[in-house]
């Protein structure tokens, strides 16, 4: 072999071996990033043209694809429309995808790593690979009690968890929308029905406000006020606490007042106890002072406040500020100033509370199966973090049970059913408040932990929307 034909043979192996391994490179490294590119209108086509898994909820469909008479073969539904809106989030052509439709995306298009032989054997074969099918935490009826509860006209979320195992069984949002008029896949169309929920006031169809809208807790955070004062061994449950009618901020000329729809001002001195029960501001502000910010930010850390999580799809941290002045962490202590949680932040006090302490891990998932029904997936509670101790939880939920008999949560009372309860009411503009409720039943043997809050409304109106949607709640469970 000459010279020529040997420089020949051997370029020509060299490009093969490149060719190949640039083929290798695409199909089995790049695949992942080149599939997720959003300029790739190959990817966009072929998922809009196979059948992605369905989204379930006890046997209710919430999510599935159904053939399409255009070009892209299937259509993304929502059976059950705006209810559930908030937690499946849409698949768009147009927008793009949100809530589980995004954080499952690879296992409801058969892409997940629970799917890796399949998807081998499928390229092998040059089948489309087969989406996964998820099933949901959420109990459809306690859902739908939850959705009907809160008032219309208004902003409002309500959580319903099992505090037990961390299970979400009801995470119901107002104002809500239609998932299907974003799914549709006419541009123009999806354009239309996007510019008409923007000019809904309180609606954003990207975000779910249960687990993304950062707002003042109000004297739901109380509870963590309690929690760390019980710790600290300074005081108890049934200990008598200086409560002034109203205490000059420090280093201010400010005065801090107390709840004046309540009976706070009757008592210059009342039990710690009674002062959670009708929820004392000046009271939980001079505990608040006595123990220093650093027991009260450790206590709302232990909590969940800074933490960021996934349900799977993502929770925003909660807020408690540092560097307070006095006058500052005296404001803090009642959950204003710059104190922000979600709604299931507030829920997670209450269910720490139910368990003895103990947080377990908020999960939305239940099953997640692939197209031959085998189970890819399963829930198993975990321990979020322990918030507080166990005696401490025990004498805070006892705290809580007189909220509900003599306090402020009357109105979420049952008769013959201890429920244990916190309210909370935050100040906003225009002397609007943003109401809250948080608590569990039954209080001993709990098998919910139920938090509502509604925004923007008159102090009394909101306080009785959020403990009637509560009381809602917990009969349905109790009936059950």
């Amino acid at each position: 072999m000459n010279q020529a034909i040997r420089n020949t043979w051997i370029a020509a192996v060299t490009l093969f071996t490149l060719i190949l391994g640039s083929l290798t490179v695409i199909q089995f490294f790049q695949a992942s990033s080149l599939q997720a590119n959003p300029w790739n209108s190959r990817r966009i086509l072929a998922e809009f043209s196979k059948s992605r898994g369905q989204i379930t909820a006890d046997g209710v469909i919430l999510a599935q694809s159904v053939p399409s008479s255009d070009d892209y073969k299937y259509q993304r539904t929502y059976p059950a429309g705006a209810m559930y809106s908030n937690l499946t989030g849409f698949y768009s052509l147009q927008f793009g995808s949100t809530q589980l439709e995004s954080a499952l995306n690879d296992e409801l298009t058969g892409r997940g790593d629970s799917q890796f032989y399949n998807q081998v054997a499928q390229l092998l074969s040059g089948a489309e690979p087969t989406g996964n099918s998820v099933e949901l935490t959420i109990d459809p009826q306690l859902q739908k009690i939850a959705y009907d509860s809160l008032p219309d006209g208004k902003k409002g979320v309500a959580v319903v968890t099992d505090p037990k195992t961390g299970a979400i069984l009801a995470m119901a949002v107002k104002p809500s929308f239609d998932a299907n008029l974003l799914a549709v896949h006419k541009s123009s169309e999806a354009s239309k029905n996007l510019q008409a929920m923007d000019a809904v006031e309180g609606l954003s169809a990207y975000t779910n406000p249960a687990t993304q809208d950062l707002l003042a807790p109000g004297s739901v955070f109380k509870i963590v006020d309690t929690a760390a004062a019980l710790e600290s061994g300074k005081y108890t449950k049934d200990q008598e606490l200086e409560n002034p009618n109203q205490l000059l901020l420090p280093g201010t000329s400010t005065y801090l007042p107390n709840y004046r729809f309540g009976p706070c001002n009757t008592q210059t001195k009342a039990s710690f106890t009674w002062v959670l029960a009708n929820s004392c501001n000046t009271a939980f502000a001079k505990i608040a002072l006595d123990l220093g910010e650093g027991a009260i930010a450790k206590k709302a850390k232990d909590f969940g406040f800074g933490s960021s999580f996934a349900i799977p799809t993502n929770v925003t941290a909660s807020k408690f500020p540092s560097g307070l002045s006095d006058d500052q962490l005296a404001l803090s202590s009642i959950g204003q100033y710059n104190v922000k949680a979600t709604p299931l932040q507030v829920n997670m006090l209450a269910m720490a509370i139910a368990n003895g302490g103990q947080i377990m891990q908020p999960q939305l998932v239940k099953t997640v199966r692939g197209s031959d029904l085998s189970i890819k997936s399963q829930f198993k509670a975990k321990t979020f973090q322990q918030a507080t101790t166990s005696d401490a939880a025990a004498a805070i939920r006892d705290m809580m049970i007189e909220t509900t008999k003599s306090g402020t949560a009357v109105n979420a009372g049952i008769p013959g059913v201890d429920i244990a309860s916190k309210t909370g009411t935050a100040e906003v503009a225009n002397n609007l408040t943003n109401s809250w409720y948080t608590g569990f039943a039954p209080a001993n043997d709990p098998k919910v932990a139920v938090t509502v809050v509604v925004e923007n409304t008159e102090t009394i109106a909101g306080a009785n929307a959020v403990t009637t949607a509560a009381r809602n709640i917990y009969q349905a469970v109790l009936n059950k």
